[in-house]
């Protein structure tokens, strides 16, 4: 018998105090709901169509080939090669994909991986909110505390001053989603230019989101952050196969950095999850040849998508913000006259049919977006106008 051992207990060992900082996914959770009550589900943003055949079929052909083993840890050098020569044609710079490439499970892999190889625990990092739902939790596991930005409707606008006041000696990082999942925003130069000024004067990382880059409207341009003088160096950027190429559960996204910073994320990436599937690596190294005039149809698709949905949700009486980029509609529902999007959103799923996400989730503080709900119009005609036949009983 150890002298040492306590005595024994009848109650279970304590849990992490990390996973008690925030829920699980609300976005998820809706998905859930809209398939127990038999909802249209307009809440996760994921297409209900098919992706192209090309891709589909160059995965097929993989994995009939026998490409079916572990590729190298940070990615198959053709799925490299292949990115950093779309970044190039995209961004006009060329990266360097033996050593500044990590290829992840997904652009949320790449972002945790990112956040855990360059965050130490004290230091802060600079979320812009509403945010994606992941950021908040992602700096928690990773051991920072973050720090808010506003950005406020209509144009979700952000104030130079409490950007500003977000940063200081503690802080490691800012996270740019651009285009922005849930607002719609596309950042623009001066505004990017205001992000640089702040990551140059505190010394920190710029980590950027930007998986929507070719879902843009209405003459919005994409400018990656990497781009501007003396950011490249500074600079991750993240992104994936997922939303681009309508293969949501493929999982297959990358972390683009400089050497050093790239070297920490693969370390990190590769006791994560060893690699990204090989087959979907190489069908993505196809995909990602795929001709200019792809991307092209792609934005005209979602806006006409994006232009049937804004009427379908105004018609149901929903006042919308109108989207620049990303296929995500926020909408102000305080005209419905519930106390809270998430009474709201349950009595949309259950009652009415129809699934949403509650703003609610996108806040530091539940109250600021308590009149809000999410939409997503990467669906089908034939979802949109179920949809639509059921949101008609909002009226009623």
């Amino acid at each position: 018998m150890n002298p040492a051992a306590p005595e024994q207990v009848h109650q279970s060992p304590k849990l992490s105090v990390k996973a008690s900082q925030f829920t699980e996914s609300v976005i998820r959770e809706m998905t859930r709901l809209a398939m127990k009550h038999k909802a249209v589900n307009l809440g996760q943003g994921f297409p209900d169509f098919g992706a192209p055949e090309e891709i589909k079929k160059a995965a097929q052909e993989a994995i009939a080939a026998d490409i079916n083993q572990y590729a190298i840890t940070w990615g198959a050098k053709p799925f490299r090669d292949a990115i950093a020569d779309r970044f190039e044609k995209t961004n006009g710079v060329r990266i360097d994909p033996e050593r500044e490439i990590t290829v992840c499970c997904g652009s949320t892999e790449a972002m945790m991986a990112t956040m855990m190889a360059i965050i130490n625990p004290g230091d802060e990092v600079v979320v812009f909110e509403p945010y994606y739902e992941n950021y908040g939790p992602d700096a928690i596991l990773s051991g920072a505390t973050p720090r808010f930005v506003k950005m406020r409707a209509p144009d979700w606008s952000f104030d130079p001053k409490e950007l500003a006041a977000a940063f200081g000696p503690k802080t490691k990082a800012i996270i740019v989603n651009t285009p922005n999942n849930p607002t719609g925003k596309v950042f623009e130069r001066a505004e990017l230019e205001l992000i640089r000024e702040q990551c140059q004067t505190w010394n920190t990382f710029a980590i950027t989101d930007e998986i929507y880059e070719h879902m843009l409207y209405d003459g919005a341009k994409h400018i990656s952050l990497a781009t501007l003088d003396g950011m490249r160096e500074r600079t991750i950027t993240i992104n994936a196969l997922s939303k681009t190429y309508s293969v949501t559960g493929w999982r297959v996204g990358w972390a683009i950095a400089p050497p050093e910073v790239s070297s920490s994320i693969r370390k990190v990436h590769d006791f994560l999850t060893v690699g990204a599937a090989a087959p979907l690596q190489a069908a993505g190294a196809a995909a990602l040849h795929f001709p200019e005039s792809y991307y092209t149809h792609l934005a005209t698709d979602y806006k006409q998508k994006r232009d049937r949905m804004l009427g379908v949700l105004g018609g149901a009486g929903f006042k919308c913000f109108k989207p620049r980029g990303a296929y995500y509609i926020i909408t102000d529902i305080s005209g419905f006259g519930f106390s809270d999007d998430v009474t709201f959103t349950r009595h949309l799923i259950e009652n009415i049919g129809v699934a949403g996400v509650p703003g609610s989730s996108f806040y530091r503080n539940p109250v600021d977006g308590s009149q809000q709900v999410r939409f997503t119009f990467c669906k089908t005609e034939k979802t949109v106008a179920a949809a639509e036949e059921r949101l008609a009983k909002l009226k009623k």
